[in-house]
């Protein structure tokens, strides 16, 4: 009994922690399907994203929590690795200022979650796209982006979309 105990807590001390491989960079994700027949809980996650209809498009950190939540949707969204030019383009392209309010009655700052600052500028964190000219893939939007779709990690080639979207 008494061994087990020790192998348990030996197992738990070896475990290392998880981490994320590139935890500094950005990735662009854009909602491809809509909403029907959608369940309840991954509805709330992409609210949670703030892509609210079809082509909106967010930028995010790469972080284990937005990557878990990415994963729960990965049927409805695909994503990629932002690059500096696409996200310049996003902005001043796409990009609508923030208009809600900045303080509440007491005048500190209480929603500064709501918006994205970039350039010293306040924007909305979502953006508003087209849909791509020449459409999301070979197959649609019911596959997956490695099977000729649209769906899932697009690595790099999210900036061709995005681009295709402007």
């Amino acid at each position: 009994m008494a061994e087990t105990k020790q192998k348990q807590e030996q197992a738990k001390v070896t475990k290392a922690p998880v981490k994320a491989a590139a935890s500094a960079g950005k990735i662009i994700v854009v909602r491809v399907r809509g909403r029907v027949r959608l369940l309840t809980t991954i509805k709330n996650t992409l609210d949670m994203l703030r892509l609210y209809k079809t082509n909106f498009c967010v930028i995010l950190d790469n972080t284990p929590v937005n990557m878990g939540m990415i994963q729960k949707a990965k049927d409805y969204i695909t994503w990629g690795e932002a690059d500096s030019a696409t996200v310049e383009e996003l902005f001043s392209k796409r990009g609508t200022e923030y208009t809600g309010p900045l303080t509440d009655t007491k005048g500190k700052i209480t929603y500064t979650g709501r918006y994205v600052e970039h350039k010293g500028k306040k924007y909305n964190k979502y953006f508003k796209l087209n849909p791509p000219h020449g459409g999301y893939g070979r197959k649609g939007i019911k596959t997956h982006f490695h099977m000729g779709g649209a769906l899932g990690d697009r690595a790099e080639k999210i900036s061709d979309l995005v681009k295709r979207m402007l």
